[in-house]
Formats: structure tokens, C-alpha cells, sequence
């Protein structure tokens, strides 16, 4: 699940999959708004303890995933499930330890941050009718954790 094996893209979608689609599509800007409106509250919420996703401005992001990143990872995932808060780690492996880039040129010394992040990113839910008292909770779930386990980033 974890080790991509070849490099390519993944565009499967069935008939019944594209006639969803082809109907999402007229709520899509909603839904894209409904998103941003999500990710700035988690952003307030989180970003003076956590380093949290944000638009840099040079686009738009669909906000498929939110990300939070902190050396607290492990412990946070745990604490969040024993609440009944759901979150993911997506990226368990840096792109340059799967098979499908064994052969690709590396540095000699090392790539830090591809292998930090792994180690540290969050994804927290996120939708585009993801309640403000429920995002509140997972909010304040989050503060009280990393606030009661010392040093943050």
C-alpha cells in the first residue's frame, strides 16, 4: 500500500464513477469554497502550534487532504482515535525509498526532508461539510495535546 512499485498515474474510473462526477460537478464551486472556508479555520486554529497547510497565494487548492505537520505525529494519531477524531498518514515512505525510484539519482548527502516529513505529517478530516463545532473539536483536541506534551513546532 505503501511502496509504489512503477511510476505512472492512477486514472481509473468506471461509468457509474464519471455519471457521480458529471453531477458533482454542479456543486463543485460550493464545494471548493466550502473547503478553503475549512482549511483557513484549521489554519487559525493550529498554525501558531502545529505547521499547517496554507495557499501560498500562487493558486487553488481542492483541499483533497489537510495536512499538519509536527514531531508529535505518533502520539497526536493515537490521541485523536481514542477521541473518535479520525485522521490519516498518507505519506509513510519517502518517494526516494519506493521501488519505483530505486534507480534515480541521489545525493550523497542524504535528503533530509524527504525523509522528515513522513515522520511527521498529519491529515485531519476535511470536507466540504465539515461542521464548525465538530472542526472546533478537533481543534481544541489537538491544542490540548500538543500543549500538554511540552515542545511544538
Amino acid at each position: 500500500q505503501y511502496d509504489n512499485v512503477r511510476v505512472g498515474i492512477n486514472s481509473r474510473l468506471d461509468t457509474l464513477q464519471a455519471a457521480i462526477l458529471i453531477e458533482k460537478l454542479a456543486i463543485l464551486e460550493e464545494e471548493m469554497v466550502a473547503r478553503q472556508v475549512v482549511a483557513d479555520r484549521y489554519a487559525k486554529g493550529l498554525g501558531d502550534i502545529v505547521k499547517a497547510s496554507r495557499n501560498l497565494g500562487h493558486g487553488r487548492s481542492a483541499w483533497a487532504q489537510y495536512a499538519i505537520e509536527t514531531p508529535k505525529r505518533d502520539g497526536l494519531k493515537a490521541h485523536l482515535g481514542e477521541k473518535g477524531i479520525p485522521s490519516v498518514i498518507y505519506y509513510v515512505k519517502p518517494l526516494h525509498e519506493q521501488v519505483a525510484y530505486k534507480d534515480y539519482p541521489r545525493t550523497p548527502t542524504g535528503l533530509a526532508v524527504s525523509e522528515t516529513l513522513p515522520k511527521q505529517i498529519l491529515c485531519l478530516p476535511m470536507h466540504a461539510y465539515l461542521s464548525e463545532a465538530d472542526q472546533d473539536r478537533v481543534i481544541e483536541t489537538i491544542r490540548n495535546y500538543i500543549g500538554s506534551n511540552s515542545a511544538h513546532v
